[in-house]
């Protein structure tokens, strides 16, 4: 796998993304794994009272968020993002006390903006404008803009873009 690495991110710079790459964002205890919409504008969120449609646009992100950092994980991200985007495998949200909920090793928020969490329930929010993430991305803010990705509220990480292909 090609990989691209960048060594420092400036705060408030955009991050170049096109539709054939993913971004790795690698902490200490968690990864999260960035992907362009692209020409798909339509995915479903289900839950267990209704089917939700999600229209976005090419430029806004899915962003998976994985509890941990090795390689099963970042196979995991860069499957379930392809599984979403290229098969058209729906969101599914949990309910709130689901027991499956504590077993999630990778979540997926879709949209133009996404907010890291700590303090929420793998798996179990259909906002997606929310994502449960490790504790050193609580807060962050992740947006898709033309041409790639910004971040908020981002202390630490190593970038790291991979094609995205299986």
């Amino acid at each position: 796998m090609p990989v691209k690495k960048y060594q420092s991110y400036v705060p408030g710079r955009m991050i170049p993304l096109n539709t054939q790459e993913l971004l790795l964002v690698r902490g200490k205890e968690g990864t999260l794994g960035i992907v362009k919409v692209g020409e798909n504008k339509q995915f479903f969120l289900e839950t267990d009272k209704e089917e939700i449609i999600l229209a976005l646009e090419p430029e806004d992100l899915l962003v998976a968020s994985g509890f941990g950092t090795d390689d099963t994980i970042i196979k995991g991200l860069k499957c379930i993002l392809f599984m979403i985007r290229e098969v058209g495998s729906p969101f599914i949200a949990l309910s709130k006390k689901h027991p499956a909920s504590k077993r999630l090793k990778i979540v997926v928020s879709a949209g133009d903006r996404t907010r890291v969490s700590c303090s929420i329930t793998p798996g179990t929010h259909p906002e997606q404008d929310v994502l449960c993430g490790s504790g050193e991305f609580d807060g962050v803010e992740i947006s898709g803009v033309k041409g790639g990705v910004e971040f908020k509220n981002l202390k630490n990480g190593n970038f790291e873009k991979i094609q995205f292909d299986i």
